[in-house]
């Protein structure tokens, strides 16, 4: 039997079911996945960004946990003691929309799901410590949630305010703005409208300048794209803060407003005001005989979402409302319409409108025949009267008073000290971001630890009162939305004593968005089953900031920049003293199948399970890795699970044939085979360190056919440096091909699990080339290459290259008139 046929053969007995059903209890025997307090190294903290219990696990999972676990194991393999728990976002409106149509409570759909995917974790080898699981939805970890917003409210951090809020009219909740995604749900699709609610906020404004001066420590450690994101989600704006006064008429007393605007120094320009139609102030001030146009515009844009009413691409539209504004540099009176694409919680809700330079302004004084005055002198801009395009850009200030012939700059400055002067303003910085919307009118989450008093007001449930628990007498269609918590019906639950004056009082049924649930849990698993404070200050000390934290970068503003906030403000509350929460970030791409993202409706859903059961976990682990780098999409009709079955079998049939022990000394192996795995070893940590997983199954790969190649016919199976390999597989296997690598590592006479063995070191020796390519020419043209010693002198190397074979039939019998040598890397022969 040849030697190929015997290897085929050998390696159909590699049985991943079998190493499947040993590892699995042996990992929970030895407990090697939880933290021994005792590493040389230290600590690395490694997160994954948890999952929702939607049902069992999905390609996705597959890939980003495949990672995630990656970088848990290179670090426990490198010495340091890993916390890398695991639990679930288990509050949100999937399962309460379950237990509607199933007639049940919520946590019964969550828990079975919870224990679905736990199963299925356990089954894919994450090498998490279990011990800490957590489940944002247990009544242990919900307390805490609680009395964290309390502490919110204490600081002023956490109100109440009537606003128009986007509203899900399927799920019968208020979204905010980022959960708003093309003018629909993000949830469930469903066209958003808006609808004035009295709800909670979270003042992350009053954070908004730390957050952009803390992505300083970010640089570098978050991808570039992200931390942009987040910056633009902020943005900030230097500008003025301008006073105006509407004209008093004979029904209506004189009103004030402010504008904000990032060019106080094109005021002379304004020609008109616009006021967001659904502010508050535009009913305040209309007049009379406008009222009714106002409320039928209103009604009218209902159902525009923000983005709607901000897009270029829409004609304008608005009502005039009968008053008029004193323009205060020049005193002109500016007419004061309202119109759907001023917002009314960005800036004051308000605008001078600068028509001639600005695209949206001219095209509403286009269409409504308003006056349109140039204030810049801007280089190759045509009139923006007669083109339709509005003179954006510096320019220089003309028709403006004070201001004319000014730069930009210069204008900026002084224009500011005009108001300023007078009394009408002064320089201002503003933000985009808007404070965070967090009061949901669903049941399943955590209920807001108010109380409201017709007497005291809004009253904090007293802290040894917390939890507020969920009722669990409600189920089924109780729970059906109705634009109001079901919670407010449920007055068992929501009449209780007013815990300042003692009587008859409500409780607040609104729950809390579940990104609050998300934006600390990284906190809380430093010690999960602490029931004193969130956290354990001492293991909070030991453990600190997430090291690596990994998952998709669809939570790049959502959940990061409230997790963000959430760690200043506990930072601020004393309770800890890092400013950011991860120190690094690695995104993972999405799992397509044929260039488009796997969904029922498309036909293209691949089920994880069933390729589990077909090619084992390890195959799978080695296929999302191998696909691609971390942060790009994987296609899964372009990647070969039974490629990566294959490539594990040869990896486990080395193994199998090493007969050497355990402990020889592998530098009396092949020196080949010894540099091959010290480039590999040394490579590969390379490789790691900057999140090239793909690479380090791409090196894995070369050594397994490297040391196959040295069994089969050089060194054999006695070498020494032939277990060193085998031992070293092992160990890259480890990081994402466990069992298979622990299988491996046994089978080489270990005794110990294979996450224990530490990292391979390389002798710096090794990785010297005592060697290097000379060159023959003849003629210009390559007619040999010689592996010579890197000190070879000039003599030696001629000598050599007139002695090759090659370059002898090239020479023939012609005369040598010259030979030009540059050792040790070039020979030139002329002849």
């Amino acid at each position: 039997m040849s030697a190929q046929v015997e290897t085929e053969r050998n390696e159909n007995a590699y049985d991943f079911r079998a190493m499947e059903a040993k590892w699995r209890p042996y990992w929970d025997e030895t407990k090697v996945f939880q933290p021994t307090g005792d590493a040389p190294k230290g600590r690395k903290y490694v997160l994954d960004m948890f999952p929702y219990p939607s049902g069992d696990l999905h390609m996705g999972h597959a890939e980003a946990f495949a990672i995630g676990d990656m970088n848990a194991r290179y670090f426990k393999q490198c010495g340091y003691d890993v916390l890398h728990p695991i639990g679930w976002d288990s509050f949100g409106l999937p399962a309460e929309n379950a237990a509607i149509k199933n007639d049940t409570h919520p946590k019964e759909w969550t828990y079975k799901n919870i224990e679905t995917q736990a199963e299925s974790f356990k089954r894919y080898a994450i090498a998490a410590d279990w011990s800490r699981r957590l489940h944002t939805s247990d009544p242990e970890y919900y307390k805490w949630t609680q009395w964290l917003f309390e502490q919110f409210y204490k600081k002023g951090l956490a109100y109440r305010k009537d606003s128009m809020v986007n509203w899900c009219p399927k799920d019968q909740t208020v979204l905010a703005n980022e959960q708003v995604v093309n003018g629909a749900c993000e949830r469930c699709g469903t066209t958003v409208t808006k609808k004035s609610l009295n709800q909670w906020y979270f003042k992350i404004t009053d954070y908004a300048q730390q957050l952009l001066d803390d992505m300083e420590q970010l640089e570098g450690k978050w991808p570039d794209r992200v931390l942009l994101m987040q910056r633009n989600w902020i943005g900030r704006s230097e500008g003025a803060e301008v006073r105006f006064e509407i004209e008093a008429t004979e029904d209506q007393a004189a009103e004030s407003f402010t504008v904000f605007t990032t060019r106080p120094d094109t005021l002379y320009g304004a020609t008109f005001i616009v006021v967001a139609a659904d502010a508050a102030f535009a009913e305040q001030i209309v007049a009379p005989e406008h009222k009714a146009a106002l409320e039928q515009y209103r009604e009218d844009i209902k159902a525009l979402s923000d983005i709607d009413r901000q897009s270029s691409d829409r004609e304008k539209t608005g009502v005039f409302t009968g008053r008029y504004a004193i323009n205060p540099l020049t005193g002109a009176k500016l007419p004061v319409w309202a119109s759907d694409y001023v917002l009314a919680d960005y800036g004051t809700g308000a605008i001078m409108a600068v028509p001639a330079h600005d695209q949206r302004d001219l095209e509403f004084a286009l269409k409504f025949d308003l006056p349109i005055v140039k204030v810049l002198d801007v280089e190759g801009a045509e009139d923006p009267a007669t083109s339709g395009v509005a003179a954006s850009g510096d320019g220089v200030l003309i028709n403006s008073g004070e201001l004319t012939g000014l730069p930009k700059a210069e204008a900026l400055a002084k224009a500011i000290e005009l108001v300023e002067a007078a009394g009408t303003g002064e320089g201002k910085v503003i933000y985009r971001l808007r404070d965070w919307l967090l009061s949901r009118q669903r049941f399943w989450g955590t209920p807001i630890p108010v109380i409201h008093c017709e007497d005291c007001g809004e009253v904090l449930v007293p802290e040894d009162q917390l939890p507020v628990l969920l009722p669990d007498n409600l189920r089924g269609e109780q729970l059906a939305p109705k634009g109001q918590s079901p919670l407010a019906a449920a007055d068992d639950w929501a009449i209780v004593p007013c815990p300042k004056c003692g009587k008859q009082a409500r409780r607040d049924s609104d729950t809390m968005d579940t990104f609050v649930d998300s934006s600390w849990y990284f906190l809380r698993y430093v010690s999960p089953n602490y029931d004193k404070a969130p956290f354990d200050p001492q293991a909070m000390s030991e453990w600190g900031a997430v090291d690596m934290y990994v998952g998709g970068v669809e939570h790049a503003i959502l959940h990061l920049l409230y997790a963000r906030f959430f760690t200043k403000v506990v930072r601020d509350l004393g309770l800890i003293k890092h400013d950011e929460p991860f120190k690094a970030l690695m995104n993972q791409g999405q799992v397509l199948n044929g260039g488009k993202a796997m969904s029922k409706s498309l036909g293209n859903g691949v089920n994880l399970g069933e390729q589990l059961d077909k090619f084992g976990v390890d195959a799978i682990r080695t296929t999302m890795i191998f696909a691609s780098p971390p942060e790009d999409d994987v296609d899964w009709a372009d990647v070969s699970p039974s490629g990566s079955q294959k490539f594990l079998a040869r990896a486990w049939r080395v193994a199998q044939d090493v007969t050497s022990e355990p402990g020889v000394d592998a530098t009396t192996g092949d020196l080949e085979l010894q540099k091959l795995i010290a480039r590999t070893v040394h490579e590969v940590q390379g490789l790691l360190d900057n999140g090239k997983f793909n690479v380090v199954v791409a090196k894995t790969m070369e050594l397994v056919n490297a040391t196959r190649k040295a069994i089969d016919s050089g060194a054999g199976a006695a070498d020494p440096a032939v277990r060193k390999a085998a031992e070293t597989i092992a160990i890259l296997l480890s990081l994402y091909a466990p069992y298979t690598a622990e299988d491996v590592w046994h089978a080489l006479g270990h005794d110990t699990p294979v996450l224990t063995a530490g990292f391979p070191e390389v002798d710096p020796a090794l990785l010297v080339d005592d060697t290097v390519t000379a060159i023959v020419q003849i003629k210009g043209k390559v007619k040999a290459r010689l592996e010579v010693a890197k000190d070879i002198s000039e003599q030696e190397l001629q000598e050599l290259a007139l002695a090759d074979a090659a370059v002898q039939r090239s020479i023939g019998d012609a005369e040598i008139r010259k030979v030009i040598v540059r050792a040790p890397k070039l020979v030139n022969i002329v002849i």
